[in-house]
């Protein structure tokens, strides 16, 4: 990669960041009092790593 594409990338980076984590700070503090759903996040992720492993046996 060009050195002006780093740049570039690095200043996208530092861009969505600087509007990005405000949002993430208050979206997590209005979410303190709710129940968690994680079994919603996890059963599948679980789900991908078995099927992607199944194909890897597969192969």
């Amino acid at each position: 990669m060009q050195t002006w594409e780093q740049i570039a990338l690095g200043a996208v980076i530092v861009v969505v960041l600087f509007l990005g984590l405000p949002r993430i700070k208050a979206s997590m503090q209005a979410a303190e009092g709710k129940p968690k759903d994680w079994a919603g996040v996890i059963v599948p992720i679980v789900i991908v790593v078995l099927f992607v492993f199944l194909l890897v046996q597969l192969a």
